[in-house]
C-alpha cells in the first residue's frame, strides 16, 4: 500500500505545488497526497489542493487557545486519516511535541538555507535570504531535514547550494534557490521515505539503496 502523505501549509503552497507535479509525474513512488492541512482557512495552498482533487481540511490558530491545543487537533485528524508521513510545506505555525512524538522521524520540513546556516528563531521567509546576503556568503541553498521539537534542528536528510550572485536581492536569490532546490529536494525527500530508504541514527540519515525486486 503506498504510504498516506499530509501536508501542512499556511499560505501559496508553491512547495505543495511542486510535491502535487512530482506526483503527477509519478516520481513520489509509493506515496500518495492524502490530505492537505492549512492554519490560514483562505490560503491559496487549499485551491491548489482543491484543483488536484485532494481534501483540504482548515485549522485556524485563532480558534484554538494554545499551540498545543492546535498540534492535538492535527494529530488527532492526522491519526484519523491514517497518515504515514506528515510534510511541512511552508507551515508558519510552531507545533508542539505531540506531532513529533506520535510522527517521530515521520515530519519533514524544507528550509531555504544550508542548515545550520541562516536557521532557527527567526529565520523565515525573505529574512533567511536577507541574512545571508547581509552576510556575504558565496553559495546558499536549502536543506530537507526530519523536525524535532527544536526549531530546524532535526537530522539532515537531503541538501542542495546554489552560487550567490552579485546582483541578488532577498527576492531573487530566494526564486533562485526555490526553482533549483526546494522544488527539486522536497520530492526527492518524500520519495525516499516512501520508499522506506532513509535510515536514522543519531543525527545522521543514511539513503539506502532501492530495494531489489524479487523475480
Amino acid at each position: 500500500m503506498p504510504k498516506r502523505i499530509a501536508v501542512l501549509v499556511s499560505g501559496g503552497g508553491t512547495n505543495l505545488q511542486a510535491l502535487i507535479d512530482a506526483q503527477d509525474r509519478g516520481e513520489l513512488a509509493n506515496g500518495e497526497i492524502a490530505a492537505v492541512l492549512s492554519s490560514t482557512p483562505n490560503a491559496y495552498a487549499l485551491e491548489r489542493a482543491r484543483l488536484a482533487g485532494i481534501p483540504g481540511f482548515s485549522f485556524p490558530k485563532s480558534q484554538y487557545p494554545t499551540a498545543q491545543a492546535l498540534t492535538a487537533a492535527l494529530v488527532d485528524k492526522l491519526r484519523e486519516l491514517r497518515i504515514d508521513l506528515v510534510v511541512l510545506a511552508g507551515f508558519m505555525t510552531i507545533l508542539t511535541r505531540e506531532l513529533f512524538q506520535a510522527y517521530e522521524n515521520a515530519v519533514i520540513n524544507i528550509h531555504p538555507s544550508l542548515i545550520p546556516s541562516f536557521c532557527g528563531k527567526g529565520c523565515y521567509g525573505l529574512h533567511v535570504h536577507e541574512k545571508a546576503l547581509e552576510y556575504g556568503v558565496k553559495v546558499s541553498g536549502a536543506t530537507v531535514h526530519f523536525v524535532t521539537e527544536e526549531c530546524d534542528a532535526g537530522p539532515i536528510i537531503l541538501q542542495k547550494a546554489v552560487e550567490v550572485q552579485p546582483e541578488d536581492t532577498p527576492e531573487i536569490l530566494q526564486r533562485r534557490i526555490m526553482e533549483q532546490c526546494e522544488w527539486k529536494l522536497l520530492p526527492q525527500a518524500v520519495a525516499l521515505f516512501c520508499q522506506d530508504r532513509l535510515a536514522v541514527e543519531g543525527r545522521i540519515v543514511t539513503i539506502l539503496p532501492p530495494k531489489t525486486q524479487a523475480m
